[in-house]
């Protein structure tokens, strides 16, 4: 699915006043691959703790996060403290997949 993607770090002028703390209650930790995805993501399969792959990068990144309701097909990368690696990054068009899960059978 091709997505916008851009990049966000823990600081207050960017999330909120516990610039560590998820929509989903996790807490973020410098140095990993995690993402915010939009809320209209839920509705493709994408869910909390599932895994990601970004069209050039390396590795998988985790869904730890929600964005405001305002954004669509948007993904948001986690980029530590390090606001100029943010700003670098800042918008692109990537492709992203991920392995639906299996409905439990019975």
């Amino acid at each position: 699915m091709e997505v916008t993607a851009t990049a966000y770090n823990s600081v207050k002028e960017q999330t909120s006043n516990d610039p560590f703390f998820t929509a989903f209650g996790d807490t973020l930790k410098p140095g990993t691959k995690v993402i915010a995805i939009s809320r209209d993501l839920l509705d493709s399969g994408i869910h909390h703790n599932m895994e990601v792959t970004i069209e050039g990068l390396e590795g998988k990144y985790k869904v730890v996060d929600l964005m405001n309701s305002r954004w669509t097909k948007k993904i948001d990368i986690y980029m530590g403290t390090d606001i100029s690696k943010a700003k670098e990054w800042g918008q692109q068009k990537v492709i992203i997949s991920w392995v639906p899960e299996k409905e439990n059978s019975k």
